[in-house]
């Protein structure tokens, strides 16, 4: 039993700020707790109750939220995948009413004063596992947290890709149609003057041009791609250090960039 109470005491990576005597919310940054949260469609999700640190990076990485009633109320089943689904179960149990936002996820906004998130909607926070006020957060409960919220994100990259391809393949199809032009005018400006061999030349220098271009567009496409399905393989896996908070979600320029 002592054995498991000195892992856990050990691998604790976050801190609630009220833990830690020797930190303190920097001078120019307000102290948010207390102040409502609103969601991208302008709803009030809850209120910021504590702050969460990482002491390794000497960074508050998280909101600590306690959820508004229209949270629970919404009874929504959590979204994501359990690690160990023999041990773990993802549900939201009663007395669990606090969740937590990545710092880079917010702003702030002044007069009134509130913090905001343009990103996650009501339902994305209603579906998003919760825990009891003051429970320990751990790397699984963090990468649980961050898949539902990256839903929103995710569902936008799929639009934008989407479109992205309609735009290459509308590129291609007008490159084509473009050298099948050029194709027919050369034959008969060779048929007008066959002694025209310089043009020749740059009519298939010209052809040899376009195929490297669609060639190389194509394989940039192929890579972002495979980038993409190795970045699905990843997901869900557990980091072990603190380089976890160099992901964009900890990116906290929007939160010190103040609305008023």
């Amino acid at each position: 039993m002592a054995n498991t109470h000195e892992n856990n005491k050990r691998e604790k990576n976050l801190y609630y700020l009220n833990e830690l005597s020797d930190y303190k919310i920097a001078s120019d940054d307000p102290d948010v707790r207390g102040w409502q949260v609103k969601d991208a469609d302008n709803r009030v999700i809850g209120k910021v109750d504590n702050l969460l640190v990482n002491k390794a990076t000497e960074r508050v990485v998280y909101l600590d939220v306690e959820v508004d009633k229209s949270i629970i109320e919404a009874n929504h089943d959590p979204y994501g995948q359990p690690a160990d689904a023999d041990v773990h179960e993802f549900i939201n149990k009663d007395g669990e009413n606090h969740i937590i936002i990545p710092i880079g996820l917010v702003s702030l906004n002044f007069d009134p004063d509130y913090v905001f998130t343009d990103r996650v909607n009501h339902q994305t926070f209603a579906e998003t596992k919760r825990f009891q006020k003051g429970s320990p957060v751990n790397r699984e409960y963090e990468v649980v947290v961050l898949e539902s919220y990256g839903r929103n994100r995710e569902d936008y990259d799929r639009d934008a890709n989407y479109s992205s391809g309609r735009r290459d393949n509308d590129l291609d199809r007008d490159r084509n149609r473009d050298y099948d032009r050029d194709t027919v005018r050369g034959t008969v400006d060779s048929d007008r003057d066959r002694d025209s061999r310089d043009y020749n030349v740059d009519t298939n220098r010209d052809r040899n041009l376009r195929d490297r271009d669609l060639d190389r567009d194509r394989d940039l496409r192929d890579r972002d791609r495979d980038s993409d399905v190795s970045a699905g393989r990843d997901r869900g896996r557990i980091p072990g250090d603190d380089s976890f908070y160099e992901r964009r979600e900890f990116d906290d320029s929007n939160y010190r960039r103040r609305r008023r």
